[in-house]
């Protein structure tokens, strides 16, 4: 890599490391190293990094809470933006619209809303990882997406330009958003209803529970790892096709909910890899479907 990595931590000190480790930032415990690491202390910080790189023309790679995220045995050749506690700003703007920074993580937007006595945003208590990554995702469930209650968002493009973002100039799909990748966003405001904390919290609790009891919990996993297709959920097409006992080495399926793939302990991303591209093979062979991940894997096979 061009980048001279001596130059890029005089510049910018302890918010860069050289050759992180990434297995601590993804909730499966997998990946290989990352080549630059960059944990910005600030906007401005974030901003002189990517006019600095952007000399060089390197791709980044932004990691939310990692919880949606796999990364590969061998790492990323490039760069991993991490935007930390720096970005986790909440604040009330109105009765009830919040602004929140972008690595906030979505239950503690959930909490904090539920304290102001706003609703709508109950099941982001649900979601695990930041708000940023829901955004992008377009995360949702129980009848419930971040596209509701999203007012705008602003944003710093690869070459440092910051700029907000109003939701009516974003399409929004199923898991997705047409956001430019080269987007980093920062913040974004919520727009909820004002309701009382009780009927807020019963919600919550109700939403939280139904979770509890259909998705495995304190395991190394991804979260769900396909999209539902065609009205099909993912996990009926990964049963019906026979692939819910499906292991290679030690990455296995959950028993409890078969859209969940997980590091039972010694995996490597490989493993992951195959077994998820072995029960694609047979779910399209059994039902002519082709399932779309809905995790992100991210960097090099070589």
């Amino acid at each position: 890599m061009n980048l001279d990595t001596g130059i890029l931590k005089k510049k910018f000190g302890k918010s860069i490391i050289v050759k992180e480790n990434l297995s601590k930032y993804s909730w499966f415990n997998l990946g290989g190293p990352a080549d630059i690491f960059f944990r910005p202390e600030n906007k401005d910080q974030l901003i002189n990094f990517l006019r600095e790189i952007k000399k060089n023309d390197h791709k980044v790679h932004v990691l939310g809470a990692g919880s949606n995220t796999l990364i590969r045995d061998l790492g990323v050749k490039g760069i991993v933006i991490k935007l930390g506690s720096k970005f986790t700003n909440i604040q009330l703007l109105e009765k009830d619209i919040i602004e929140v920074g972008a690595a906030t993580l979505d239950r503690k937007v959930s909490d904090f809303a539920k304290n102001n006595n706003i609703s709508s945003m109950e099941f982001l208590s649900c979601i695990p990882g930041s708000i940023g990554g829901a955004i992008i995702m377009n995360s949702g469930c129980y009848n419930s997406d971040i596209s509701k209650i999203l007012l705008s968002i602003k944003v710093i493009d690869d070459k440092g330009n910051e700029k907000e973002i109003t939701t009516d100039k974003i399409k929004f799909y199923y898991r997705g958003t047409n956001l430019p990748e080269n987007y980093i966003i920062l913040s974004a405001k919520l727009k909820g209803n004002i309701s009382s904390k009780e009927l807020i919290e019963k919600r919550q609790v109700e939403l939280i529970r139904k979770k509890k009891e259909s998705q495995p919990s304190q395991i190394k996993t991804g979260g769900s790892t396909f999209k539902n297709e065609n009205n099909k959920k993912a996990w009926v097409l990964i049963k019906e096709s026979g692939c819910d006992k499906f292991y290679v080495g030690d990455a296995k399926i959950s028993e409890k909910h078969c859209n969940f793939f997980v590091n039972n302990g010694k995996a490597k991303t490989s493993d992951v890899e195959e077994l998820i591209n072995k029960v694609k093979k047979e779910v399209k062979s059994k039902t002519g479907i082709d399932l779309k991940l809905e995790i992100k894997i991210i960097g090099d096979e070589k």
